[in-house]
């Protein structure tokens, strides 16, 4: 049903490709993450939440169709459905069924609800196409709610302290889930302009986020006292944040799993925080599907696909893509000083 070549995942009977890598005619996109939706494609068609984040980020001129999750289209004989992936808003699991036969594409995922996307809902196939960013038995997240904990605590130790709190996330997705989950801890957020900028476009999509304020060299010292400051991370030891002084910085990001990261990223607190499935969220997934075919991209992905066939009893095998992962600095944030049409980040 699907191909893996050297420009993405391709559909031969409906004649398009999945999160292509290089320009194609028809993109079908499963989120808004660059490494997923790229610049150059003729049409496109993604989950309904996702188009004015695509356009965002590909440009307001784009030619794309939304789909509501659930709903489907015709591509040839080739049924096509968008379910949810839970990993962003808009993200989804790409559903493909072609006489009797069904291939499930997911993306990225996570079990897990956190409270503002759409939550994962596993869609029964007979082959799985899984990510394994964190495809390895250490990787095991804590509760989201014993996670906002810790950030609420460590936000008012800073307040006592006097000190400023710098939380690094990736600017689309992961900014907006702290924003959401932190919305009742302080009335007021400071943001980089790439997080602004975002920012607006989902508030004007009509998702509960509260107001931020854009950083702007006019904004004065004493506004960062004892403030919460959500940056990307590309922002992290530049010069743009030596004005928050004191300052203490926090990085949001699952591989803070791992003794060390904190310390080389230069961060005073690490927050287990991903917009990715652990380990058993990987495994709960895959099951979930009943598939007894799976194929394993971008991360631990030998490692999860021998797994899967030695442990799991299933027909695994590991696939080369051009997915990365957006929790690292890409350096590919928008840009905050012009508008972002035309961007291909």
């Amino acid at each position: 049903m699907l191909q893996f070549t050297d420009k993405g995942i391709y559909c031969p009977a409906g004649d398009f490709y999945i999160d292509p890598w290089l320009p194609v005619e028809r993109a079908v996109i499963t989120h808004a993450h660059s490494d997923h939706a790229r610049w150059g494609s003729r049409k496109y068609l993604c989950q309904e939440y996702s188009v004015p984040l695509l356009k965002l980020r590909l440009g307001a001129d784009l030619q794309v169709q939304g789909l509501p999750y659930g709903e489907s289209v015709y591509f040839n004989s080739v049924q096509v459905s968008f379910h949810p992936a839970g990993h962003m808003i808009g993200s989804a699991q790409v559903r493909i069924a072609l006489a009797g036969e069904v291939w499930v594409v997911s993306g990225d995922y996570k079990v897990e609800h956190d409270g503002l996307s759409t939550p994962f809902e596993p869609v029964t196939c007979h082959t799985f196409i899984t990510e394994s960013t964190f495809g390895l038995p250490i990787y095991r997240w804590q509760p989201q709610t014993t996670v906002f904990a810790g950030i609420q605590q460590w936000i008012q130790d800073n307040q006592a302290a006097g000190k400023a709190s710098v939380l690094s996330a990736y600017s689309l997705g992961k900014a907006q889930r702290l924003l959401y989950n932190l919305r009742h801890v302080t009335g007021r957020f400071l943001v980089h302009g790439a997080i602004a900028i975002t920012e607006q476009v989902v508030r004007d999509a009509g998702w509960p986020l509260p107001a931020v304020e854009r950083i702007t060299p006019q904004t004065p010292k004493e506004a960062f006292a004892n403030a919460v400051i959500i940056c990307p991370p590309s922002a992290v030891g530049s010069s743009w944040m030596r004005r928050f002084t004191p300052y203490s910085l926090g990085v949001c990001s699952g591989w803070m799993q791992v003794r060390g990261n904190m310390r080389r990223r230069n961060a005073d607190a690490g927050f287990v925080l991903s917009d990715h499935a652990d380990w058993e969220g990987l495994l709960q997934a895959v099951k979930a599907t009943g598939a007894q075919r799976v194929y394993v991209t971008h991360g631990f992905s030998s490692v999860f696909a021998r797994y899967l066939t030695e442990q799991g009893g299933l027909d695994a095998a590991e696939i080369k893509t051009a997915f990365g992962d957006e929790e690292e600095d890409t350096g590919n944030e928008p840009d905050t000083n012009h508008t972002v049409a035309g961007n291909g980040a």
